[in-house]
């Protein structure tokens, strides 16, 4: 074979060893595009939850990761510092929330979703005996209609402590919209926490506030406030946890 004939034989080798490379990394990077991996990191002035105080109006540290599957399934994990049960009883060691959840998630035509999982709060720590476990599992129901979305929480143990408190409900609505002005995003929350067998311990709370995105971070200001039962929501601290107040946030996504 001639010099050329050989040149031109391997530059067809090649191509066609090169087109193959070209065509299993293309299969690999579908096979891997299934696979979506995120995490986050917040500070916030004041942990809120369902507008009570988790750490006794003090900063909280936040932070997490998600994985979801194309199909529509996920699984993630989310922590924070806390206070609120060392708050109550200065026997309790527990001073970090862990949840860990797992759901499915659509998105239909015409900006219409669904999200429903099943999440669990756990709270490691050292409790005194007699202590109502605070660990809770709730299953979730979430529909969304453009901006607007609208969650239903169900507890499928007693909720975060309370005795006799299983089947307790939480409904909640959201809205989340851009100003047009400089950047910034409006968001609104209202919601409603029944607690079965404790008709005093049932409240409502609200929020509102503005958030801007740099990049991958993200600063919020949010006004938060509920009716709760000033006697029942008072910590051992004598501070109500469900007084109004202002949260500053900085979040970062990866």
């Amino acid at each position: 074979m001639k010099y050329a004939e050989k040149a031109i034989t391997a530059g067809i080798l090649s191509l066609g060893l090169a087109a193959g490379a070209h065509a299993q990394s293309a299969m690999e990077a579908q096979e891997e595009s299934d696979w979506t991996v995120s995490a986050n990191l917040s500070v916030v002035s004041d942990y809120r939850f369902r507008g009570l105080m988790q750490t006794n109006g003090k900063p909280a540290l936040q932070g997490g990761f998600d994985i979801g599957h194309s199909s529509g399934f996920y699984v993630g994990n989310w922590n924070s510092s806390i206070s609120w049960l060392s708050d109550s009883d200065p026997d309790i060691s527990s001073n970090v929330e862990m949840d860990f959840y797992a759901g499915y998630s659509h998105a239909f035509a015409n900006d219409v979703t669904l999200d429903v999982g099943v999440l669990h709060y756990y709270y490691p720590g050292r409790y005194p005996g007699g202590f109502n476990d605070p660990d809770t599992t709730e299953a979730y129901l979430g529909l969304g209609y453009g901006p607007v979305t609208f969650k239903y929480s169900h507890a499928l143990t007693d909720l975060f402590g309370a005795e006799n408190s299983r089947h307790s409900q939480y409904f909640e609505a959201g809205l989340a919209v851009p100003t047009g002005v400089w950047g910034l995003d409006l968001n609104a929350h209202v919601g409603y926490q029944k607690i079965r067998n404790m008709d005093d311990g049932s409240y409502t709370d609200w929020s509102i506030g503005l958030s801007r995105q740099f990049d991958r971070f993200t600063v919020s200001l949010t006004y938060v406030d509920s009716n709760a039962d000033r006697d029942l929501y008072t910590n051992g601290h004598g501070k109500y946890t469900g007084r109004a107040a202002a949260v500053l946030g900085l979040s970062a996504a990866f």
